[in-house]
């Protein structure tokens, strides 16, 4: 049964005619990136030619649609402007880069872990701040006037995005002037295919990528953001920080890892359901078992990766925050959590924290089949290294889990 809600049809039908630069995508984008280039007046051609590389393996993904392709370069295009436009802040900033980025809190897990709840009420701190929707977006130094505009244009791409994929908001909430996840940010990842479908030569190349750059730059790209404005400690955010735990060690030799952990069965899914409706935004159809093995493959591999940076990181650094307790008693969880990262939990935090964590009201729970993407037992069978971590050290709910 296709997910494809009609406004993505009809827009399909209409950008039919006029969106063919799939047939030919390294012309497509060498023609992008130039005009890319011209509106920054400057350039990056390594990096251009490794954001092609996306572009090229789109054209493989079966039933791409005209939209799909539209959002896909559209994305890369804006990466590739960001990029530039940090380029730029350096180049005429120097002095930027003796920022200092002290003791960054990196939240991660596998993704429908509560990660999104424990990044939001440790940004909320007066004491924290965690990147914007909008400044991952639109990287630069402080400029109020610029914000506003930049905010009201991403604004009106997000209401569009509903249009094309109803019930996204249900499953992962974007508001464009929150913190969001630090994913935003980088250029490369598994998130390419997971979220818009099998791109095969992408996937091999990304097998040999090295995300030691990507973390650079996002260190350069905070320092951007803080240069001229108090500094706070830095909350990120993203489950797939969850693979990369010792490079963040490497750039950010006093990182804390704040790792939410939930029955990984359950997160399947969740996960699994979430990538339906974004890869249903660039397909004409979509295959829910398809769906279902790259999540599975992808989660095992994400948990199996922290399992084993875990083994060589200093206890003190990971704080390991059950999805249960922090969902069920969170006026009790969060003050813990504060005091597990060294922060201050402060009166003012207890009166917001309610705030912090409602719901918007009458928004529906989001609600997926396992079946519909895996089998059940081999799931378990798939996560039993990590479920015996989660039971040595007393993580695991007893009860089955739900969506929160």
């Amino acid at each position: 049964m296709s997910r494809t809600p009609r406004t993505t049809r009809v827009l399909n039908a209409a950008l039919g005619p006029f969106v063919t630069g799939y047939r030919d995508p390294a012309g497509s984008w060498a023609k992008a990136a130039a005009q890319v280039e011209k509106r920054a007046g400057t350039q990056d051609r390594p990096f251009a030619a490794d954001l092609g590389r996306i572009i090229e393996a789109a054209a493989e993904i079966p039933g791409l649609s005209p939209l799909g392709w539209f959002l896909i370069t559209n994305e890369v295009e804006r990466k590739y402007a960001n990029r530039l436009r940090v380029n730029r802040v350096l180049a005429e900033h120097p002095q930027v880069t003796g920022e200092p980025i002290t003791a960054p809190v990196f939240v991660c897990g596998l993704p429908r872990t509560a990660t999104t709840l424990a990044h939001r009420v440790l940004a909320e701190s007066a004491d924290h701040r965690g990147p914007l929707t909008w400044e991952l977006s639109h990287t630069t130094l402080h400029d109020p006037r610029a914000a506003r505009k930049v905010i009201k244009q991403l604004e009106q791409g997000l209401s569009l995005m509903e249009l094309v994929a109803p019930g996204l908001q249900q499953k992962h909430p974007t508001y464009i002037d929150r913190p969001e996840e630090s994913v935003l940010f980088f250029a490369h990842g598994a998130h390419w295919p997971l979220q818009r479908g099998p791109m095969p030569s992408y996937s091999a190349w990304l097998a040999d990528y090295d995300v030691l750059p990507e973390y650079e730059f996002l260190k350069l790209g905070l320092q951007v953001l803080q240069h001229g404005r108090e500094p706070k400690r830095w909350v990120l955010k993203y489950p797939g920080h969850l693979s990369d735990m010792d490079t963040i060690r490497h750039v950010f030799p006093d990182a804390t890892f704040v790792w939410t952990h939930r029955d990984p069965v359950t997160v399947i899914g969740s996960f699994a359901s979430l990538l339906e409706t974004l890869q249903a935004m660039v397909q004409h159809e979509v295959d829910p078992e398809v769906i279902g093995r790259a999540a599975l493959d992808h989660l095992v591999d994400q948990v199996n990766n922290g399992l084993q940076a875990r083994m060589n990181l200093p206890p003190s650094s990971i704080v390991d925050v059950p999805y249960h307790k922090l969902s069920a008693d969170p006026f009790t969880e969060v003050p813990r959590l504060y005091a597990a990262i060294g922060a201050r939990w402060t009166t003012r935090d207890q009166k917001t924290l309610a705030e912090v964590i409602a719901k918007p009201k009458g928004a529906p729970s989001h609600q997926y089949d396992l079946s519909r993407y895996v089998d059940r037992a081999e799931a378990e069978a798939a996560f039993a290294p990590y479920n015996r971590m989660l039971d040595r050290l007393d993580l695991r709910d007893a009860t089955p889990a739900v969506e929160l």
